[in-house]
């Protein structure tokens, strides 16, 4: 498995990558593995500021529904629509066109807080 190491991530398996006050979240290549093929992405908060920690959607496989957790405090301003036709690219390009949103982080400073790749790799035993 890949964990690039240029992205931060946390504990609940989302990825960030940061482009100046923008940042743009999926989910890891461990928890598409975990979850399996992936056949819908529901996310209804585009347009609305979402706290850290809370849920700004979920992620829907063959056997299981799993919410998604903001990873940092913001405005969701897109949602990646190639996921609404193609959601299986969360398993096939999890790092790149499987992105699920981009935010407008309001506290860039709790970007800190985000998980390196090794620490992450850590975190799950790999």
């Amino acid at each position: 498995m890949t964990f690039p190491a240029e992205l931060k991530y946390t504990k609940d398996h989302e990825w960030v990558r940061i482009e100046g006050g923008v940042a743009y979240v999926g989910i890891t290549e461990f928890a598409q593995h975990e979850l399996g093929d992936i056949v819908y992405v529901d996310i209804n908060t585009v347009g609305k500021d979402v706290t850290q920690d809370d849920v700004f959607g979920t992620v829907e496989a063959v056997k299981t529904v799993s919410d998604l957790f903001m990873p940092v405090t913001g405005k969701i301003v897109e949602f990646n629509k190639g996921l609404d036709t193609n959601p299986e690219l969360i398993n096939s390009d999890p790092y790149g066109e499987g992105w699920m949103v981009k935010i407008e982080m309001s506290d860039s400073t709790q970007t800190s807080q985000l998980l390196s790749a090794d620490d992450y790799r850590a975190s799950i035993g790999h």
